[in-house]
């Protein structure tokens, strides 16, 4: 069972937790992996799952979590079907569905929302994604990930590569490898690059990591590539570039034996299908599991 500790409300950016903390909830999303027999220690709480934005695998799996843990799930995920779509205020909406619930997932298109809402909210809340900001149980998900392909998180070299700019999953995970001596290259074109004050902050915490254009010339040296895809939904017509596959199965010849690819999905046109059967994939792995690291989330943050 996962061990009780301090109270948390929510979590909005991966910088709520400590290096220890992380460490316990994947030690617990461990045994929710390796232990699957039905739990009812969420019996009587309510999840309400507040999606303003698409998503397939963050809502199931939040949804997926809470019913397995013995819980129940409230909710939507399309706002038009809310009285948003009567002029009522994000906040007003979100005040009456915290009467409801016991925990919210939220996810919005607006940068900083999250922490916005918390704001106002009295029950806590799990931000699944505010605009570019951050993604911090999708940063959970990835850390478990690599824990399990590679045996431990300690000096990792980890190459993030696609839109780097516009992701809020590389923001949360870049932020989260710092606390654990990976060395991040930053693989994309000059216009895709990682924002300034994420550079900026990595600096102040003494962060190891480089920028480049060709993942080829790092290939032999990483041990996680980190693709991200090209987010339609912030470019307008005239910015959206063109796209062509990142890697292939011959590029990959160049890598490292242990090497193993992560997204945190959809994918576009950076990851071609032929990688799927390789030895090198490992996306559907680390979506699956999502579900119990946000199993050991939820019951972390309900004390249960």
């Amino acid at each position: 069972m996962p061990q009780k500790r301090k109270i948390l409300r929510g979590l909005i950016s991966i910088e709520d937790l400590t290096k220890q903390e992380i460490l316990l909830l994947l030690k617990n999303a461990k045994k929710m992996k390796h232990d699957q027999k039905p739990r009812s220690i969420l019996k009587g709480k309510i999840l309400a799952s507040c999606f303003f934005e698409p998503s397939t695998r963050t809502r199931l799996s939040f949804e997926a979590a809470m019913i397995k843990l013995g819980g129940n799930v409230i909710g939507f995920s399309d706002p038009a079907n809310t009285s948003l779509a009567k002029g009522e205020s994000l906040e007003d909406t979100l005040k009456v569905i915290e009467g409801y619930a016991d925990i919210l997932i939220f996810r919005h298109p607006t940068d900083g929302s999250a922490k916005k809402i918390r704001e106002v909210l009295h029950k806590p809340i799990i931000n699944a994604g505010d605009g570019m900001s951050e993604h911090p149980s999708q940063t959970l998900t990835d850390l478990f990930s690599i824990q399990e392909c590679q045996d431990s998180l300690e000096k990792i070299h980890i190459a993030m590569m696609g839109d780097l700019k516009h992701s809020r999953t590389i923001q949360s995970l870049s932020l989260a490898c710092s606390l654990f001596n990976m060395h991040l290259y930053f693989v994309s074109s000059p216009s895709l690059s990682p924002n300034q004050p994420l550079l900026d902050t990595l600096k102040s915490k003494a962060a190891s990591f480089s920028l480049h254009h060709d993942v080829e010339k790092i290939l032999n040296k990483i041990d996680i590539l980190y693709l991200t895809r090209l987010q339609k939904e912030r470019f307008s017509e005239k910015e959206y570039p063109e796209v062509r596959p990142l890697i292939s199965l011959q590029l990959l010849k160049k890598a490292k034996k242990n090497l193993k690819i992560l997204h945190p999905l959809p994918r576009l046109e950076e990851l071609p299908k032929e990688i799927d059967t390789s030895p090198y994939a490992y996306y559907f792995q680390q979506a699956e599991n999502g579900l119990f690291v946000r199993e050991a989330l939820l019951a972390w943050i309900l004390h249960a």
